[in-house]
C-alpha cells in the first residue's frame, strides 16, 4: 500500500466572495476582503490544515483576480501550508506569466506553491482578455502544453497558434520545487480526466451537486488513462472541492450557510438559465450524507470526508468557504474547527488504516 493510504491532506478553497449582505445590503469592498483572505491563511496554518487555495474570477461579486498575489501577501507570515490557485484559468492567461508568479510565490514560501489549472467554468476572463470562447479547447491544451514545458525547463523553445513562439529563451525565477507542482482542474469532464492520467498529473474534481460517489467512474477513468501512459496511479493525487461550512452545531451550520448559498446559486442560475431557484430541500438533500455539501457539526463533516475517501480513495480535500458572503468571525471559526476538530478525527480513523 502506498503512504496515501492512510494519510489525507484538508484544506480551504475560496472565490474570495464579495456578495451582498442579506441583512443590511452592505457589499464588503475587495480591499476588505483581500485582508481578510490573509488573516484566514494565517489561522489555517495555525490550525494545522495542509492546503489553502484561491479561485481566479474576473467579476464584481469575487475579489480572487490575481491568487498568487494574495498568497504570497501570507506566504512569509504562515510557515507550513501550501498555497495553491484553485484554479488558475489558464486558457486566457500566458503561461509564461503563470509559471513566473508562481514561482516567485514559491521562493517566497519557501517551496510551498502551487498551480491548479483549469478552463474556466465562469467565462468572463475571455472577452477581457481578447480570447474567444470558439476556442475554449485549444487555448487550454495549447497553454497546457506550454506551461509544462516551461517549468521543466529554464531555457524554452515553443511554437503555436495562440501565442508568439518562443525562441530558446529562459524563464525566471525558477521555483525552489522542480518541477513546480501543477494540478488539473475538472468539474466532472471525461476528457479532463483522461488528459490528467495521460500526462501523469495530480487531478482536482470540483463535486458541487448530485452524490460524490458518482465521481467514482471518472477516478477509474483517470487512474487507467495514467496506467496505459506507464504512470503509476498509486502515487498519483487526487482532489475534491466541495461547498461546505462548519459551526458548532448541524443546526447552526445550516442555519448560517443556506441564505447566503442560495442568494448565490440563484445569481449564478440565472445567468446560466437554470429552470429552478435554489430551494431549501435541494439544500437539506445536499447536505445529507451522501450529498455533495459538507454542512454540519465538526463529526458530522469528519464522517463525510471518510466517507468521501473511501468511495473516491481521494488524497486531498478542499472544503470550499464560502459561496456567498458570511460574518468573518463565522469563516474563521469555521476554519478553526475544521483544522482542530475535523481533520484530527479524518488523521486518526486514516492512521487504523
Amino acid at each position: 500500500m502506498s503512504e496515501q493510504s492512510t494519510t489525507m491532506e484538508i484544506g480551504i478553497s475560496t472565490f474570495l466572495e464579495t456578495t451582498p449582505d442579506l441583512q443590511t445590503g452592505a457589499i464588503m469592498s475587495h480591499a476588505e476582503r483581500l485582508r481578510n483572505a490573509v488573516e484566514e491563511i494565517v489561522l489555517a496554518d495555525q490550525v494545522g490544515l495542509d492546503v489553502y487555495g484561491i479561485g481566479e474570477h474576473h467579476r464584481a461579486d469575487y475579489a480572487g483576480t490575481s491568487p498568487a498575489v494574495v498568497l504570497a501577501a501570507a506566504a512569509s507570515v504562515t510557515k507550513r501550508i501550501r498555497l495553491t490557485s484553485a484554479v488558475t484559468v489558464l486558457s486566457s492567461d500566458d503561461p509564461v506569466r503563470v509559471y513566473q508568479a508562481f514561482s516567485t510565490l514559491d521562493g517566497l514560501s519557501n517551496g510551498r506553491a502551487e498551480i491548479m489549472a483549469g478552463r474556466g467554468s465562469f467565462i468572463e476572463s475571455f472577452p477581457l482578455f481578447g480570447y474567444s470562447l470558439d476556442d475554449y479547447n485549444e487555448l487550454f491544451e495549447e497553454k497546457l502544453d506550454l506551461l509544462l514545458k516551461i517549468r521543466e525547463s529554464e531555457k524554452v523553445s515553443w511554437q503555436g497558434n495562440f501565442r508568439p513562439d518562443i525562441p530558446n529563451l529562459g524563464v525566471y525565477p525558477r521555483s525552489v520545487q522542480s518541477p513546480l507542482p501543477v494540478w488539473i482542474a475538472s468539474g466532472g469532464n471525461s476528457e479532463s480526466a483522461i488528459r490528467a492520467g495521460l500526462l501523469g498529473l495530480p487531478i482536482a474534481f470540483a463535486i458541487i451537486g448530485g452524490m460524490p460517489e458518482s465521481f467514482a467512474p471518472l477516478v477509474a477513468l483517470y487512474k487507467e488513462a495514467a496506467r496505459q501512459a506507464g504512470h503509476n496511479p498509486d502515487t498519483l493525487q487526487i482532489a475534491t472541492h466541495s461547498h461546505g461550512f462548519i459551526s458548532d452545531t448541524s443546526d447552526r451550520a445550516a442555519e448560517l450557510f443556506f441564505a447566503p448559498t442560495q442568494a448565490q446559486m440563484n445569481v449564478i442560475g440565472r445567468e446560466r438559465g437554470w429552470s429552478q431557484p435554489y430551494s431549501r430541500a435541494t439544500f437539506d438533500a445536499a447536505r445529507s450524507m451522501r450529498g455533495a455539501l459538507y454542512v454540519g457539526d465538526s463529526e458530522y463533516v469528519a464522517e463525510k470526508i471518510l466517507l468521501l475517501r473511501k468511495n473516491l480513495g481521494v488524497t486531498r480535500f478542499f472544503l470550499h468557504l464560502n459561496v456567498g458572503t458570511m460574518p468573518h468571525r463565522e469563516m474563521l471559526h469555521a476554519i478553526e474547527l475544521l483544522g482542530t476538530k475535523v481533520a484530527p478525527i479524518v488523521r486518526k480513523e486514516l492512521a487504523k488504516g
